[in-house]
């Protein structure tokens, strides 16, 4: 049952939403400027203009200390700074009118001068930029597909992603689903033979196996997609290894629970740092002796 829901959720779920969840976050970072300055934040709806306010309502239309820096169409910068700024969105929808109050603008002339504008009273014009284009379609990204968008692309010739790429990722998400009847095989033993060496040897073994499995399978991944090694040998033998640990430790426990191969090997590492703490022991008081 977890392998059958392993397969939904990472094999058929995790691609739409991964497409999904990048397509919002394109959306947000190319929404554009729809004629809204919240306070506090620098509004640059294209390299030529910044815009930021101080203070603003609700609306995001009436501000206060508002700072423009605009580059015209000659290419000069034009800096200007307002007490009071009120945003009107023009009939067209293209543009906004800025009204600014009680302000100053610096600009340059053609001949490179700087000109200082005070003003009282001054309307100038902004324009609006609408969202950029959509993301493109899902498929471009191995990870945007599920099981049968792989296995049916890996066969076609034409496909844009590469052969291997499409059966690492394939074999990769399959090795980890059929996994999960394995980690019964392991964990049964090693929790019996818990009770003769106690708890901690099984779950750090048990830990370093499943953490070694995981990264051997990225790894195969890797091999797979820079054409070092086929996939089905890359990301086949880590999983083939993995099983063949399990199936071992419990059938050699069958006879004697507890007892595996595993746990034989701990025990004796327990016993050599046994005697390595009791030599270390002995030395000490006749290093202080002879002090």
């Amino acid at each position: 049952m977890l392998s059958f829901l392993t397969l939904i959720v990472f094999g058929v779920l995790q691609p739409y939403s991964r497409y999904a969840y990048r397509a919002v976050l394109h959306a947000a970072q190319n929404a554009g400027w729809s004629g809204v300055v919240p306070e506090g934040t620098i509004i640059e709806p294209n390299d030529k203009l910044t815009m930021t306010t101080d203070q603003a309502d609700a609306a995001g239309q009436r501000l206060s200390r508002v700072f423009i820096r605009r580059i015209d169409e000659n290419g000069r910068e034009e800096v200007t700074t307002a007490g009071m700024a009120e945003l009107r969105r023009t009939a067209d929808g293209q543009n906004v009118t800025l009204a600014l109050k009680d302000g100053q603008q610096l600009r340059f002339n053609a001949r490179g001068e700087p000109e200082l504008l005070s003003f009282q009273d001054f309307t100038m014009q902004l324009p609006l930029s609408g969202p950029a284009r959509l993301l493109r379609a899902r498929g471009g990204d191995e990870r945007e597909l599920n099981l049968f968008e792989l296995a049916a692309k890996a066969k076609d010739p034409h496909s844009v992603i590469p052969k291997e790429t499409l059966l690492a990722e394939l074999y990769g998400r399959l090795a980890r689903a059929l996994a999960l009847p394995l980690l019964p095989l392991l964990a049964v033993p090693l929790g019996l033979s818990a009770k003769r060496s106690g708890r901690a040897p099984g779950v750090i073994v048990g830990g370093i196996l499943l953490l070694a499995f995981h990264h051997l399978i990225q790894l195969g991944q890797g091999f797979a997609e820079t054409g070092r090694a086929p996939a089905e040998l890359s990301v086949g033998l880590p999983f083939g290894v993995f099983a063949a640990i399990c199936l071992t430790v419990f059938l050699t426990s069958r006879k004697r629970p507890g007892e595996t191969p595993i746990g034989r090997l701990m025990e004796r590492l327990s016993v050599l740092a046994a005697r390595i703490r009791t030599r270390i022991r002995r030395r000490r008081p006749a290093e202080g002796a002879a002090a």
